[in-house]
């Protein structure tokens, strides 16, 4: 009698701890997963993993630290989203890879700006000013749009953010000098040069402060701030891919990223 008891009463337990996981959604149908880069990027999602487990969904975050693998293993179906990038560059990726990803929603705001231990606004920049600028292609050539935005050169018609170089300044009335460096060594050149225009990424990892340090940003809408969360076309309508979407843009997720980045990143929702 003892046994049966016995036996009963651990089927009902197992018949519990079923319901629980059940509850919580089954690990093939409630579970997603989703890259990031470290840093600010996996952090915040791993927040949204939070928000999203409180609502039944798994959410697996796989962490990067290149920005080639996330879009690599999203097109694979690896993943089921992701977010590290804006939409020029998963354009660019689409491009070059012949592949089918697809902004699904706005992540944050990770703007570009000036920074200077020298100078603290634009009405203090004097002629022969010399900017410092990310060598590589992309952040090389937004940093010169925004350079063009703070109305301190100008630059051929039809350039992008991916194609302009300093050759393509045609007017430069202050004669700023443009000194080319690895983005990741512009947060040390701050002692040598006037301004540096720095990617937010690279000014988190200095420590750099942009309500101390920093004067000039792109704006909200600048197609290179706007990080974005991203899926596959297939996949972009998924309920579980809209359920973490839900998530990530929560008043529990803006508020941990105001909290915690100081306004250096900030929710663009």
């Amino acid at each position: 009698m003892f046994a049966r008891r016995q036996i009963i009463a651990t089927a009902v337990a197992a018949v519990a701890v079923t319901s629980v996981l059940t509850g919580c959604g089954s690990q093939k149908s409630e579970e997603i997963k989703v890259g990031a880069t470290a840093g600010p990027h996996s952090a915040i999602v791993n927040e949204a993993a939070k928000v999203a487990a409180k609502n039944g969904l798994t959410v697996k975050v796989v962490e990067f630290t290149d920005y080639i693998s996330p879009n690599r293993a999203l097109a694979d179906k690896s993943l089921d989203a992701n977010v590290f990038q804006h939409e020029p560059f998963l354009n660019n990726f689409n491009k070059q890879q012949n592949a089918n990803l697809v902004k699904i929603a706005d992540a944050v705001v990770q703007p570009m700006g000036f920074y200077s231990n020298k100078i603290k606004s634009l009405d203090a920049i004097k002629e022969g000013t010399t900017i410092s600028i990310p060598n590589d292609p992309t952040n090389g050539g937004r940093a010169l749009l925004l350079i063009q935005a703070a109305g301190l050169i100008k630059l051929k018609a039809g350039v992008t953010g991916n194609t302009a170089t300093p050759a393509d300044i045609v007017e430069n009335p202050r004669g700023i000098k443009i000194v080319e460096l690895e983005a990741a060594q512009l947060p040390r050149s701050l002692d040598d040069v006037e301004i540096a225009a720095i990617p937010m990424n690279y000014v988190i990892s200095a420590g750099l402060s942009p309500a101390k340090q920093g004067f000039y940003f792109e704006s909200r809408e600048a197609p290179f701030a706007l990080m974005i969360i991203a899926s596959r076309a297939d996949n972009a309508k998924d309920e579980k891919v809209q359920k973490f979407v839900k998530a990530y843009q929560s008043p529990e997720v803006k508020a941990f990223i105001e909290k915690t980045f100081n306004g250096a990143v900030k929710a663009a929702w």
